[in-house]
């Protein structure tokens, strides 16, 4: 990218904090906007972002006022009559959703992306969590703050770059993966799309852009037109016979599961997952078989041993069935952001 500077308008949230992230790792000069500190800001500023939380134009670093050396990424959480969008928007800046900045991040990489109204954040975490066990190497830019990662950015070598798909104002329409996964297509931002069929016609949209050769892994009874000829479709649930399913499902103390993994290549058997709750095993089948799915695009299949161990070694992300307190006599804990067809 030809612009030294990086500026953010919603610096502080967690999509925009993983980008962020990144063009600090890439030596480009980084500040922004947020409406409110937060330890993401916090950590941002002490990896040398300059922040401000005043929409004030004077705040904005003399840098930084160049068109011809600054990008302006926002979130669309921004309003338009926000004074400093206006400002880059009316001067000529490039100026480009988070959206936008992601699928130009994802070109040139085998793009693992996990879509869904529920369950994005824990699947694509273990994808990316999966491809560093497996093959030491992978990157992401994630929606969670990843316990093992100790972020929402992972960097590292090779080709595999798992990306959390937002379908938050169509964002994930901005991806063309090699592999995806779809966990869940019910009626959400209805402010953003009206009807649930609408809804889904994003979501099938999403899998006619999956990359010719590629694949779908969706889990089985999600109901969406699938009219993408050049891919191979999968379906995964928890213990349902398909192509991708858990078996042998035994439960430990703890709430923690031994089970084992069907594949269409056999079997991987006594596996356990390093955080507890059924629905996590669920989880980790939709990321196993996006593994599988890419070490089939390579010609190989995933070792067995690497994948068993990824899995029991997996802490899970934060604020997504978080344990705080957990004894016989007490337990608290932090689970974010359910939608109401996860409660039902």
């Amino acid at each position: 990218m030809e612009f030294q500077n990086i500026y953010f308008l919603g610096i502080g949230g967690i999509g925009m904090s993983a980008l962020a992230r990144y063009f600090l790792h890439e030596g480009k000069r980084v500040a922004g906007y947020d409406r409110t500190p937060s330890h993401l800001t916090d950590e941002l500023a002490a990896e040398g972002a300059e922040i401000h939380f005043e929409d004030d134009v004077r705040r904005i670093p003399a840098e930084f006022l160049d068109p011809a050396a600054t990008m302006v990424v926002y979130t669309p959480a921004v309003p338009q009559d926000h004074g400093e969008y206006q400002y880059f928007v009316s001067h000529g800046f490039c100026v480009e959703k988070r959206s936008q900045m992601l699928g130009h991040l994802a070109e040139g990489k085998y793009v693992m992306a996990v879509a869904g109204t529920h369950g994005k954040t824990t699947t694509s975490t273990l994808v990316a969590w999966l491809n560093r066990g497996v093959t030491g190497g992978g990157s992401a830019f994630l929606g969670g703050i990843s316990k093992n990662f100790g972020g929402n950015l992972v960097l590292g070598a090779g080709a595999r770059r798992a990306v959390e798909a937002d379908e938050f104002d169509r964002s994930f329409l901005r991806l063309y993966p090699d592999v995806a996964v779809i966990t869940s297509a019910d009626a959400d931002h209805l402010d953003i799309y009206g009807t649930h069929e609408a809804v889904k016609e994003a979501f099938s949209q999403f899998v006619r852009q999956i990359r010719p050769g590629g694949f779908l892994i969706i889990k089985e009874g999600v109901d969406i037109v699938l009219d993408n000829p050049q891919i191979t479709v999968y379906r995964y649930s928890y213990d349902v016979p398909c192509d991708f399913y858990a078996r042998n499902v035994q439960l430990l103390e703890g709430g923690h599961y031994r089970y084992d993994i069907v594949t269409p290549g056999g079997v991987v058997e006594g596996c356990t997952l390093g955080i507890p709750g059924w629905v996590n095993i669920e989880n980790s089948v939709a990321a196993a078989a996006s593994i599988w799915c890419a070490a089939q695009a390579e010609g190989t299949t995933p070792d067995a041993e690497r994948l068993r161990e990824a899995l029991a070694s997996f802490a899970g992300v934060k604020r997504r069935f978080e344990f705080y307190v957990n004894t016989p006599k007490q337990v608290y804990m932090d689970d974010y952001a359910h939608h109401p067809r996860e409660l039902a």
